[in-house]
């Protein structure tokens, strides 16, 4: 691996892992109005915002932090009211009751009409426009969560970007192999991916609030809690599933708590870190060969997401949890071959879980994933792996990595229609 590569995978990885509060859409939403707002200089008297159907699809039934509310109303009235973009996907981080309250009013008072449009070009796409007299302005982000791709402000514009993220369009010039990603994780100096610990820290820290509350369905916590250690049993399997879920229990749930993100999405930050780190922790792995595992995990799920892109109608943990498995692997002492296997035990098992938009049940799905990504690693350093006469398997992991890709994106568009319109039509 050459110098300039070795250095635009490590740009990209502090790129895409990076915190987030509340679940990414919604809030990438109040970022645009935020934005928005910000170009008008004033609390507008109307708001008119477009997304794209993956965005509503993921906005629609998740709580908004601090607020004891779900859904795009209140995220876009905290926008206008208190976003500040130069916060990113943390836009939302000065929300106080007293602000929720204002949120409240302003929800009643000011017209906001929120639409759909699958005609953007862009999987990833949102567009908020702000009025207030004869003024208007818009801001338009695509591709990625924080991407500004225009702004304007009464006609003029201020900002013209074609150019969408890679996630979105599913290219880039960090084009990676699974080979590329080994290597980089398992002989980056320490220094470079420290900040990966941060990642651990934030993200545990989400999990443990989780059983102090009551959160979504509360699966984080009833997995933790001692009076079901008969069915569950107090085991390291079961820690691994109450943290991961119960973080994401929080999230969901809308606390205002931060998590590290990875590939815009806090779920997949979940799920490619707290498994790797409760499992480390748990056998006593160094300081240097958990920060390895750690960018084993968060890079495994960029290169994935690199072909799928940011939404589509797979489920982003199965993504995340092939990152968290082939970390684990590594961790139970694998090298590149056992990583391997451990993807393509992935790949065969959940290949298909849809994505039906960010809401509370999303813990469950982020347990099955997890769940596997255990098993799956398991069975790698054993080296027993599905094989290329199984299904979408191929011998050459980059196109079974692309066989599960190419059904997410491609083969699984129609579904991701036909989810939409049923989570649209429900009485």
């Amino acid at each position: 691996m050459t110098r300039s590569e070795f250095d635009d995978i490590l740009s990209l990885i502090k790129r895409e892992v990076i915190p987030a509060i509340g679940c990414t859409e919604p809030i990438a939403v109040a970022l645009c109005v935020a934005k928005a707002c910000e170009t008008i200089g004033c609390t507008p008297e109307r708001i008119e915002v477009t997304l794209s159907p993956n965005i509503y699809k993921n906005a629609m039934g998740v709580g908004i932090p601090n607020t004891g509310m779900i859904g795009l109303p209140i995220a876009i009235a905290l926008g206008a009211l208190v976003g500040k973009s130069a916060y990113g996907l943390e836009v939302l981080r000065d929300v106080t009751p007293e602000s929720v309250e204002r949120g409240k009013r302003y929800i009643a008072d000011t017209p906001i009409k929120i639409g759909t449009d699958s005609h953007s070009g862009h999987i990833l796409y949102i567009s908020a426009t702000v009025f207030e007299g004869n003024d208007t302005a818009t801001a338009v982000i695509a591709g990625s969560h924080t991407n500004f791709t225009s702004i304007v402000l009464n006609g003029r514009q201020l900002l013209d970007s074609k150019s969408a993220d890679a996630g979105d369009t599913g290219s880039g010039d960090n084009e990676l192999s699974m080979r590329q990603v080994f290597d980089f994780a398992t002989t980056v100096p320490l220094d470079d991916i420290e900040f990966l610990w941060q990642s651990a820290q934030m993200n545990i820290s989400a999990a443990e609030l989780s059983f102090a509350g009551d959160y979504g369905h509360g699966l984080g916590r009833m997995l933790h809690d001692d009076s079901h250690h008969t069915i569950f049993g107090d085991t390291l399997f079961a820690r691994i599933l109450s943290y991961t879920s119960g973080a994401c229990d929080a999230r969901m749930s809308g606390a205002m708590v931060p998590v590290m993100s990875n590939s815009g999405s806090g779920n997949q930050g979940i799920s490619a870190t707290v498994p790797v780190v409760v499992f480390g922790q748990a056998n006593n792995a160094s300081h240097e060969r958990l920060l390895r595992a750690l960018a084993l995990s968060h890079l495994t799920v960029i290169y994935i997401k690199q072909s799928l892109g940011r939404l589509s109608a797979l489920c982003g943990c199965v993504v995340a949890a092939t990152g968290s498995s082939c970390g684990i692997t590594y961790l139970m002492g694998g090298g590149y071959e056992e990583v391997t296997y451990a993807v393509k035990n992935m790949v065969a098992n959940l290949t298909g879980m849809i994505c039906d938009g960010a809401k509370p049940s999303c813990s469950l799905k982020v347990t099955s994933g997890v769940a596997t990504a255990v098993l799956s690693a398991v069975l790698a350093v054993q080296h027993r792996h599905t094989t290329s006469l199984e299904g979408i398997i191929d011998d050459d992991v980059d196109r079974c990595i692309h066989n599960l890709t190419n059904i997410g994106r491609n083969g699984m568009q129609q579904t991701d229609k036909l989810i939409l319109e049923i989570m649209t039509n429900k009485q």
